[in-house]
Formats: C-alpha cells, structure tokens, sequence
C-alpha cells in the first residue's frame, strides 16, 4: 500500500465534503421540499439514489458509508421505524458496491440497473408495515411503489452527474494507489 501524499489526502478530504454536501442537497429536497410537491402524493426517494451512485462509482466501502448516512437521513425523513432503512440502505450500498467492484463494469446502464432495484427495496420496505401488519390490499401498495419507483428515477439523471463526477475524483486517488 502506497504512502498518501498531501496532494492525495486533500482530493480525499475534498471527496468526503462533496459527498457530505450532496447527501445534504438531497436530504433538504427530499424531506423539506418535495413533500410539498407532490406529483400523484408521491415523494420521490433521493437518498437512495446517491448511496447508489456512491456504490456504484467509489466501490463497496464508499457506497456502505454513504448507505448509513443516507438512510439515518431517510429514517429522519419518513418517521420509519428507527434503523430500518439505515441498515438497508447501508447493506444495498455494500452489495451494489461489491456488484460495482466484481461483476459489472461502472457506468451509466449499471447504475439505472442498480438504483431501479434499490428503489424498489425501498419501495417494499416502506409498504411492509402496510401490508402484513395492517392487511392492506397488495394490489394499490404495488401500483404505488411502482409510480413512486418511476418518479425517483427521473431525479436519477441529475444526481448521476454528480456522483460521476465525485467518482471520477476519486479514481485519480485510492487508498492502495489502484484505480477503483
């Protein structure tokens, strides 16, 4: 493993703020904003995406990082049970980044691929209550989680550019010197 050097170290530090910065963006729009436009009453699902683009562009290590901030902040957002999406958004960033890292190449198709079914997980995670705990019929939960899936991946284009490009950052400079 390779020395860091002070030119390194600054480009991670920098790294780590855009990132901090972007879950923050997205934290604001999707709990302070978009809940007051509401397209069909559905609040689109930010932060999954950018644990996503994390995963999918900085590897297992980022991707799990970004997951637990990103679902502490979906827990705050949606008043969920506590740790329910904090531990899946932290388990679907390792997995995505292992997937990243091992058997599909980066780019733009994995991560539509990969956020599509993160969004789904999120989907069925918020109606699980509804449907085996208060025997809410299947069919209305699925169409929502459907629409609410298609309507958080129209915000996935926007935020991809960003988690490109802190992942282009990052690959200039890894911990053991490789590129990721």
């Amino acid at each position: 493993m390779q020395k860091w050097t002070l030119q390194k170290r600054w480009i991670f530090i920098v790294s780590v703020v855009f990132h901090a910065m972007l879950l923050m963006v997205a934290f604001i729009f999707q709990g302070m904003i978009f809940p007051y436009i509401k397209i069909f009453g559905l609040v689109p699902l930010l932060l999954p995406i950018v644990s996503t683009g994390a995963a999918v562009y900085q590897g297992r290590i980022a991707g799990g990082v970004v997951g637990l901030f990103a679902g502490v902040f979906c827990d705050v957002t949606f008043n969920a049970p506590p740790g329910v999406f904090t531990m899946l958004l932290t388990i679907t960033g390792i997995l995505v980044g292992f997937i990243a890292d091992t058997v599909m190449a980066r780019g733009f198709v994995t991560y539509m691929i990969s956020c599509t079914a993160v969004l789904a997980v999120c989907a069925f995670a918020q109606m699980f209550p509804l449907l085996f705990l208060q025997n809410v019929p299947s069919v209305p939960l699925l169409i929502v989680a459907l629409r609410q899936t298609a309507y958080s991946l129209i915000y996935a284009l926007p935020i991809w550019f960003f988690v490109r490009a802190l992942g282009k950052r990052a690959q200039r400079v890894s911990p053991s010197g490789r590129p990721l």
